[in-house]
């Protein structure tokens, strides 16, 4: 990391994120280590909805909010331009689960398909918080959502979490953790 940039905080404080959120703590960090040097394509999800509340924005870098399904389409075009101009910004998706495991599914394996340069990170909570918990794909089986209550009708979700790291090293990703 450059000299300059160990001081510089690219995710500014003040945003609306609950206390001890963990997307909003990995998006200082991931913006710590790429630097200015990045174009970030967010999801609709709770990352969304707490950094950048119209009109602020807690993002010191070039940000861009996609709908929830299509995030790895707009930084595969992204990617795509950057390097038809020469261009050497990395592009990172910042998505939750349920547009990664359910609803952008389809978009993310085009773009490990095609092998566009681009990070995606998941921040899984295992189900959909920001519309009210609901079970997504990342729902751990026997886990109680509000659409798959645990009780003593239903032991929860019945279904198992989806392996998106096994999905995505299908497609021949160089790096899937």
């Amino acid at each position: 990391m450059a000299e300059k940039e160990q001081g510089c905080e690219l995710f500014s404080a003040g945003h609306r994120a609950c206390g001890g959120c963990g997307p909003a703590l990995a998006a200082r960090l991931l913006l710590k280590a790429t630097g200015k040097d990045v174009i970030i394509v967010a999801s609709t999800g709770c990352m969304e909805v707490f950094s950048t509340p119209y009109p602020e924005t807690a993002w010191e870098v070039p940000w861009i909010h996609s709908l929830f399904e299509n995030a790895a389409a707009v930084a595969s075009g992204i990617e795509a331009s950057l390097k038809r101009q020469g261009r050497s910004e990395k592009v990172v998706c910042i998505c939750g689960d349920g547009a990664t495991f359910d609803i952008g599914v389809l978009c993310i394996s085009g773009a490990f398909e095609r092998g566009h340069d681009i990070t995606y990170i998941c921040y899984d909570n295992e189900a959909y918080m920001n519309t009210g918990i609901q079970r997504s794909g990342a729902t751990p089986y026997g886990a109680s959502t509000t659409t798959s209550p645990a009780g003593t009708c239903s032991p929860g979700n019945l279904l198992p979490k989806k392996d998106m790291p096994a999905i995505l090293a299908a497609h021949g990703a160089p790096y899937v953790a």
